[in-house]
Parts: C-alpha cells; structure tokens; sequence
C-alpha cells in the first residue's frame, strides 16, 4: 500500500495498533530501494501479523521528516505507534527474513514478568536480570 503525508496517521500509526506496520522509504530513482521492494513484497507477505506500506520520499517529505530519513532504502517496523527496529540498505533476503522473525520473537520470560506488573512478577524479572552474587571472600 502506498502511504502518503496525507494518510500517514492512518495507514501506519493507527494501523500499527493492529498489525505490525513495516515501512519502506524509497524513491524511484533509488536503485537499492528497486531491488529491496521486492524482497520486502515477499517476506512481508509470507508473514502473518505484519503489512508491508511504501513511502516515496521525493513525494512525501513530511513522512521521511518524520523518520528522520538521511539515507534510502530506510525501513522501519511500527507496532502500537512505536519503532520497534528498523534498517538502512538493501539486504539480501534472508537478512530481511531474519530481521522480521526478530520482531516477533516470544517476549523473554523477564519481559514477561514486567508485563504481569505484579509485586511477585517483578522481584522475579530482577532476580533473573541480576548476576549471580558470591558469598564474601576469604582473606589470602
């Protein structure tokens, strides 16, 4: 789908609340963004749960501002209206494919325990984050 400044807030914010929202900027001109669009078109397409939007940033300026765009191809993945990870480059596409695998990855069971927001859950995830304590050291 083709996003415009005009339908940003929709078609990619309010969108990533339910999907994850891959975001392409390129430009015609642009020869590493013609051979990413394609590996984009087929691993975003392969993957449940996640679309796959265009930006042309020649015509769009407002969105790439929002990005802060410096160098194209530039991807990004937005879900609930934040990035989650993004790119700069034409990657082969098995690096696309292990990068999208890497936004859906299961939460680490510390990420779970925050998400429970709980006493117990928490003291937990800081027991797990922690390393490991020594007992104190006897003298040489």
């Amino acid at each position: 789908m083709d996003v415009t400044d005009a339908t940003f807030e929709r078609d990619v914010l309010e969108r990533s609340r339910e999907a994850t929202v891959i975001v392409d900027l390129w430009a015609a001109w642009c020869a590493p963004c013609r051979t990413l669009s394609p590996i984009l078109e087929k691993v975003v397409g392969q993957t449940p749960g996640a679309e796959l939007v265009k930006i042309d940033v020649d015509s769009n300026p407002r969105s790439a501002a929002t990005f802060q765009v410096q160098s194209i191809p530039a991807v990004y993945a937005i879900r609930d209206r934040k990035v989650l990870d993004s790119f700069v480059g034409a990657l082969p596409e098995s690096a696309v494919r292990q990068w999208i695998a890497g936004l859906n990855a299961a939460p680490s069971e510390v990420d779970s325990l925050i998400a429970a927001g709980d006493e117990a859950s928490l003291r937990r995830a800081v027991e797990l984050s922690s390393p490991p304590t020594r007992g104190p050291s006897s003298p040489s």
